[in-house]
């Protein structure tokens, strides 16, 4: 029997908008800066279906913490200002530096790239800041997902999303359990807003007229809103191997109102002093601004703190010495406290 011939031309996959090649393109152009992200224990190298990664020769009991996070809106403001280079390290902090938490090292990194139809320049921009992110934090890009979806996305647009695992020994887990009232929160800086509030800083910019170009302390206020989520790994992990640190918070959506908080037990309370630190030039701009009240400041932005480390008091002096040799500004911002019968968290 003879086959019957369709009465009109097939599609194709080139029909739904995709361009195979382009594809292709990115992945060799991103090749050589996944390979700096690379660590001994990964296996088999780039382009798996599945990355893998050899935990035996590191750890006796490891305990495997993950993470996955966004950069929400803050995409919108790169689109607006075409700088696709950095929002890649954005997404990898905001995974590591969670997993951090908990007293882990990042071991590894995947990520997801959704677009309507692959730019290849973006694309590699991109993907180029989330290997960039991963070499600061010292894990390995192994894998992720690069999709086109003309349907779900219009022209120009992409989401990004990532998704780390880290690992600690069972034993240095830092799980809050040696929590005390008295001890010291010491706060270390952040980089400029990181990637949270941008629905509202897009607001205060459209109110302001867009003024991209104004002098915020001495920067552009367009750079200080695109810089990159500070990395916290290394410097942290070293603090770790010498110092006892009670808990940590990685200071992100809800800010100081919820985050630090969160890491400490229900039977204590938490005082911070917000004038511990300077409130850093684009915060009072947006403040000002947006005539924003203070209690949302704090309940929204970082306001120049990033990362959180609560100690006992009698290892404040020499853990501000390795902070001050690994070049982070930092602050003591105030104390835990027994809960009372009042609110937990006293910001003042």
């Amino acid at each position: 029997m003879t086959p019957s011939t369709p009465s009109s031309p097939g599609l194709t996959y080139r029909d739904a908008g995709v361009d195979i090649d382009a594809g292709n393109e990115v992945v060799e152009r991103i090749k050589p800066l996944v390979r700096k992200t690379m660590r001994p224990e990964v296996l088999g190298g780039v382009g798996l279906f599945g990355g893998l990664f050899d935990l035996s020769s590191r750890y006796q009991e490891p305990v495997l913490v993950s993470g996955t996070d966004g950069v929400g809106t803050k995409l919108i403001l790169a689109k607006q200002l075409n700088r696709h280079d950095t929002i890649g390290q954005d997404l990898v902090a905001m995974c590591v530096n969670d997993v951090l938490v908990q007293g882990a090292e990042p071991l590894f990194f995947l990520d997801y790239f959704a677009t309507g139809k692959l730019d290849v320049e973006t694309t590699v921009n991109v993907v180029g800041g989330i290997a960039k992110g991963c070499e600061i934090a010292g894990c390995a890009l192994i894998g992720g997902e690069t999709a086109e979806m003309p349907d779900m996305y219009p022209p120009g647009e992409y989401d990004l999303a990532g998704f780390t695992v880290g690992a600690v020994e069972k034993s240095k887990l830092v799980d809050s359990s040696k929590v005390r009232a008295g001890d010291v929160l010491i706060g270390i800086a952040s980089s400029g807003p990181h990637s949270n509030g941008y629905s509202l800083i897009r607001k205060i910019l459209e109110r302001a007229g867009n003024p991209l170009d104004l002098d915020v302390g001495g920067v552009k206020l367009a750079d200080a809103l695109m810089e990159p989520t500070r990395i916290y790994v290394k410097p942290v992990l070293e603090l770790l191997k010498a110092h006892d640190i009670h808990a940590m918070a990685h200071v992100t959506g809800g800010a100081l109102v919820e985050k630090i908080i969160r890491v400490v037990p229900k039977e204590f309370g938490l005082h911070i002093d917000t004038s511990a630190w300077p409130l850093p030039a684009v915060f009072d701009w947006l403040q000002r601004e947006g005539n924003v009240a203070r209690e949302e400041m704090w309940r929204t932005f970082n306001c120049g703190v990033g990362y959180v480390l609560v100690v006992a008091p009698s290892a404040v002096a020499a853990i501000e010495a390795d902070l001050q040799r690994l070049g982070l500004a930092h602050w003591q911002i105030g104390q835990v406290t027994t809960a009372g019968t009042g609110e937990r968290l006293q910001i003042v």
